[in-house]
């Protein structure tokens, strides 16, 4: 039983080929494409001021040199809203549920912000590995301290959203299975279970979009240290 509770997480693969590409090239076809008529439908302009509302919140604590990642860092978060949201439907596989994806997301794009920080302004830069009036004994221990934080980011990241949607799906299919083993022996019970589990899914839709705004804001904060 324990096993079958861990296989959505298995990469699907269809005659051996591995469907992982699909799901991620898939959300991308959902989205409708811009018109090029003066008035759009509700769904065009639904979309256009949520990608506005979510652009102006990410870029506005940044300086105008970051500005740049502006259509990176806001495709990168509608990107993960969507898969995240795919894979809480039935019968449907969540790639952000692998840290190996994950991490492809976060190394990269860490790795980036340290790199323009280095070679825009480097003494700003090595500046966040010792806090300023640092007594001197502990100025090697702080340099250590701040460098393995400085590396454990990108971890941070890949772990973070890997393992909320991982609990999360784990807790919805626990809590189901637990309605299927009930509803023949306690009804009662397993209609208050299944009105848990109704909840439950309400707020992994809620995680679902709140974890990859928090991946994407994390970002930016790495960023505006590094502009």
């Amino acid at each position: 039983m324990m096993v079958s509770f861990f296989d959505q997480f298995a990469s699907p693969s269809y005659l051996g080929i591995p469907l992982i590409a699909i799901a991620i090239a898939l959300p991308w076809v959902l989205y409708p494409t811009p018109s090029s008529r003066w008035i759009n439908n509700r769904l065009i302009t639904a979309q256009e001021w949520f990608i506005n509302r979510s652009t102006n919140q990410l870029m506005t604590p940044l300086s105008v040199q970051g500005h740049k990642w502006a259509l990176l860092l806001t495709s990168l978060m509608i990107f993960l809203i969507t898969i995240n949201m795919l894979g809480l439907l039935p019968y449907t596989f969540t790639p952000t549920t692998q840290l190996s994806l994950n991490m492809g997301f976060a190394v990269p794009l860490w790795l980036a912000t340290v790199i323009i920080g280095m070679r825009n302004q480097p003494t700003v830069a090595l500046g966040h590995l010792l806090p300023e009036g640092t007594p001197i004994p502990l100025i090697p221990v702080l340099i250590i301290i701040e460098t393995i934080s400085l590396f454990i980011r990108p971890l941070a990241l890949g772990v973070r959203l890997t393992a909320n949607l991982t609990a999360g799906h784990l807790l919805i299919q626990l809590i189901a299975t637990a309605v299927f083993v009930l509803l023949p022996m306690m009804p009662t019970v397993a209609i208050l279970t299944a009105a848990v589990l109704f909840l439950l899914t309400l707020l992994e839709v809620a995680v679902a979009m709140i974890q990859a705004y928090v991946f994407v804001l994390l970002l930016s904060l790495y960023l505006q240290e590094n502009t």
